[in-house]
């Protein structure tokens, strides 16, 4: 599982690429690629395009054999693990209220609703960023869709819940 942030056509090339390669990767050695692999076969295939203006920003998550993976990876061909990412545009946002409620041992429910704060976050404040809020939850047997919800009215609602304070 994957977002991107850049440009539309750059981002949806080398998504589909990455997901070529994971396919025959799978075809190949009859199990799934890790996510450390996958990111970093994503690193080095746009590595070889640095300084010729790609835009790109991605976050790759999944659940292999190591447990759960986050990583990072950019246009320039950077990668990096770690618990947390935001990309695009409004991350700067996204990351102000990550920063501010995150915690190692978030419930969670917790975590989507911090999830779904920062995403809306950076939607609100970034005219870049999109109107729709999508939370996704990567779990050991794959991915689920948490939802999907207009920013709109997740503004509506945190501006009730901001008076009722």
């Amino acid at each position: 599982l994957g977002t991107m942030a850049g440009g539309a056509a750059d981002c949806s090339f080398w998504e589909r690429l990455l997901a070529k390669q994971c396919r025959i990767y799978e075809l190949r050695n009859k199990e799934r690629i890790s996510v450390a692999a996958a990111s970093k076969l994503l690193a080095n295939m746009v590595y070889n395009y640095k300084g010729m203006g790609l835009s790109m920003g991605t976050m790759i998550c999944g659940w292999d054999k190591r447990g759960p993976g986050l990583y990072y990876v950019d246009s320039d061909g950077t990668r990096l693990s770690n618990d947390m990412f935001s990309v695009g545009s409004g991350s700067t946002y996204a990351y102000g209220v990550m920063d501010s409620g995150y915690k190692y041992d978030l419930s969670v429910e917790e975590a989507y609703e911090l999830g779904k704060r920062a995403i809306y976050h950076a939607t609100h404040r970034d005219a870049y960023s999109g109107g729709v809020v999508n939370l996704y939850h990567m779990r050991q047997d794959g991915w689920i869709k948490v939802s999907q919800t207009d920013v709109a009215k997740l503004h509506y609602q945190y501006q009730e819940e901001k008076q009722n304070l």
